[in-house]
């Protein structure tokens, strides 16, 4: 038998299977719309083999920057038992074998910001009008659509109200019982009174908030306590939250927690051994998250030289979301006066990159449709980075990241069975990865368009 697609297990997943060929995402972007996302995963067959080598013409290593030629892969269950040259590696007799001769073979991609709970920009509506139990079964097809385009592992940041749903998908997958992506989850996330609430209706109305709400010190540590208790890997709060723009057209910024309540938020996660991301676009909300030393930050649209001091010293990561913005660029210059989150991100990011901050590869995906992040690469090289920094960004760095690197982010012995393959050389064309052929997770084949020849790699 050849080497198949794994089986999904259980209802759950068959309702999710069913669900996706009706899910659409109803919305317009503007400026160069994404591709569409790619359709739900099919339901595949039992693996066949324990055993599985991979013959990779071109294999990157994100540690020495080097596409190392000719190299085979050796896979034991769910982790890589040895790789190295042709010449290095025996392949033992009767080993299930994939042979990539001509493809290029990298670590499975990681997006360090998503919203699996988001499926389209209407995020009030869909709180309001989904149950969670809906929610859920959408959460799970945006994250195989995510994974089937290469991302083998998430840090998804926040459920949107979805509670600690993203903590229950979670373990079903690590069980076993669906397929997705290695995941970290944040569970509800956090804001201060004021901070994101549906627009347009009566005051004198109860409703549901995406956060949960902290307004002191000591509400800010019981808090975090309460959803490190429930399962989030992450603590993610929101420094910031709305904007204006000057008639300079800088961005007028204000802070959502004041220095006491950041501070608190993130000594609660430190001392309990987990890490803290920052939604910031800038001004003194970023400037608090610094200071107090988070461990990521989101977006930090506008930068100034003590921010990009206070990256390089701390060693925060910066997640810039570029592509995002980008799509909205044109409907944020109609909003705004002709001016736009991009055009104060574009130059920001060219700057933190010059001066050398750490920058993890983030899209934010989930107010665009799951799946078209690809397009992430390459802005983050038009915008000032190579494609190996890009690479390493998505690989090794985001796995430094999260905190998983002797897992996950490159191809040695002992990690993860983790691998994506493409046709070309992405150090030498980043949008290489907007064409992912294979992606396997753990040892097991999600995709492999490089099975059939007429959508193979061909003759390099």
């Amino acid at each position: 038998m050849k080497l198949q697609t794994i089986r999904f297990r259980g209802t759950l997943l068959h309702l999710a299977v069913t669900m996706s060929l009706v899910l659409g995402c109803g919305f317009l972007l503007a400026q160069e719309p994404p591709t569409p996302p790619p359709p739900p995963l099919p339901p595949p067959q039992a693996r066949s083999h324990e055993r599985v080598a991979i013959r990779a013409g071109r294999m990157f290593d994100p540690k020495s920057g080097e596409l190392r030629k000719q190299q085979v892969i050796l896979i034991e269950g769910t982790r890589i038992a040895q790789v190295g040259s042709v010449q290095e590696v025996q392949i033992p007799p009767g080993t299930e074998t994939l042979d990539f001769s001509n493809a290029t073979v990298l670590p499975g991609l990681i997006d360090g910001h998503t919203h699996m709970f988001a499926s389209g920009p209407e995020l009030d509506e869909q709180m309001m009008k989904e149950s969670l139990q809906y929610r859920e079964l959408e959460a799970l097809v945006n994250s195989q659509r995510d994974l089937y385009v290469g991302f083998t592992t998430l840090r998804d940041l926040k459920t949107l109200g979805g509670m600690y749903g993203d903590v229950d998908l979670r373990t079903a997958i690590n069980g076993g019982l669906v397929q997705g992506p290695r995941l970290q989850v944040s569970g509800r996330g956090f804001q201060s009174t004021g901070g994101f609430h549906p627009k347009g209706y009566s005051r004198d109305i109860a409703l549901p908030s995406m956060l949960e709400t902290v307004d002191s010190p000591w509400e800010a540590r019981k808090a975090v306590r309460e959803q490190l208790f429930n399962g989030a890997d992450w603590i993610k709060f929101y420094a910031t939250n709305d904007f204006t723009f000057a008639p300079d057209g800088t961005m007028v910024i204000p802070p959502q927690f004041t220095f006491d309540e950041i501070q608190a938020l993130v000594e609660e996660a430190h001392d309990r051994g987990h890490k803290v991301s920052c939604h910031a676009f800038g001004g003194k909300g970023l400037h608090n998250c610094l200071v107090a030393g988070v461990d990521t930050v989101e977006h930090a649209v506008q930068l100034s030289d003590e921010d990009i001091e206070l990256f390089k010293a701390k060693g925060i990561y910066l997640i810039p979301t570029l592509f995002h913005y980008q799509i909205e660029r044109e409907h944020d210059e109609k909003k705004n006066g002709g001016f736009s989150t991009a055009s104060v991100s574009e130059p920001n990011f060219r700057r933190a990159v010059a001066a050398g901050v750490k920058i993890a590869f983030g899209t934010g995906v989930g107010p665009f449709p799951h799946g078209t992040q690809i397009k992430e690469f390459a802005y983050m090289v038009k915008f000032g980075m190579t494609p190996l920094q890009v690479l390493r960004a998505a690989t090794i760095g985001n796995a430094q990241m999260m905190g998983w690197e002797s897992k996950i982010g490159s191809l040695e012995k002992g990690k993860f069975a983790d691998i994506v393959a493409v046709c070309g050389d992405p150090l030498a064309d980043i949008t290489e990865l907007e064409r992912v052929k294979f992606v396997m997770k753990g040892g097991q084949v999600v995709r492999n368009d490089l099975a059939s020849p007429a959508a193979g790699c061909g003759v390099k």
